[in-house]
């Protein structure tokens, strides 16, 4: 389980975010969904560790924030909003490097098949630095697969850290990553992942947390945190909920509120 229990941020003099907790179990896809500058990528990255915090953050029973890298890279997997390689790296190269950093080293031919899980199999070859925006994204996708390949092992679920993982993609690859995040933990891992398209989030996720202001202001099931009058507070616009069949809600934002 991950477990954050009153995770304050505090930047530049600035509160970001005012004392956030949230549980997390395996086998669940969460959502963090909010306005921009809500707080979203910083409770990400404060939960592991990569900006200073107060409160607790635990990762099936381990502090995610003192536990030694090695030992955190065996159990959970980071997909950073903006990824950029300094060096001319192949696909190939750039996911081998998750599959080194977990428990998997050994295991021939995870490479081709993380690469083929993300659809980039082909591209296994070619420079990172040649790729789209969206084909770097993905392939970076593959290497944090490789990385916990497996979503449980010895020390329990395996864990997938995603920020904005569909933010480049086109509609059919952003399907393409949703479903893989849905298998993954269908399989016993865990997903947590930051999401600005609501309508996705609606189909694949499990729960929502919600957060205005660095506050969490709601967290379910989407069908009872995506509620129009909450949205609306937050984006600044009317809303207009709609249901599709066998899909769950999905929002149209109608019209700019003046002021």
């Amino acid at each position: 389980m991950l477990q954050i229990d009153d995770l304050k941020v505090t930047l530049g003099g600035r509160d970001i975010l005012h004392g956030i907790s949230l549980q997390v179990r395996p086998g669940e896809v969460v959502a963090i969904c909010g306005p921009n500058g809500a707080g979203k990528s910083t409770l990400l990255r404060a939960a592991l560790g990569e900006v200073p915090a107060q409160g607790r953050v635990t990762l099936n029973g381990q502090d995610l924030r003192q536990g030694k890298p090695q030992a955190l890279a065996r159990l959970r997997a980071v997909l950073p909003q903006d990824t950029q390689a300094a060096f001319p790296f192949t696909v190939a190269e750039i996911v081998a490097m998750g599959q080194d950093a977990g428990d998997f080293a050994p295991e021939p031919g995870l490479v081709r098949r993380a690469l083929a899980e993300v659809g980039l199999d082909h591209l296994a070859d070619a420079s990172i630095q040649t790729l789209s925006g969206g084909e770097r994204q993905r392939a970076h996708l593959a290497r944090a697969l490789a990385q916990v390949w497996q979503p449980v092992g010895p020390q329990g679920a395996r864990w997938l850290f995603l920020d904005e993982p569909v933010a480049s993609l086109d509609l059919g690859h952003q399907l393409f990553v949703m479903r893989l995040m849905r298998r993954y933990a269908d399989a016993g891992g865990g997903v947590v992942a930051v999401m600005h398209d609501l309508n996705l989030t609606a189909m694949f996720a499990d729960r929502i947390a919600f957060v205005i202001g660095g506050r969490i202001a709601a967290c379910g099931p989407p069908d009872a945190v995506l509620d129009p009058g909450l949205l609306e507070r937050a984006y600044g616009c009317r809303i207009a909920m709609n249901t599709a069949p066998a899909s769950g809600p999905w929002f149209v934002p109608q019209a700019a509120q003046a002021g």
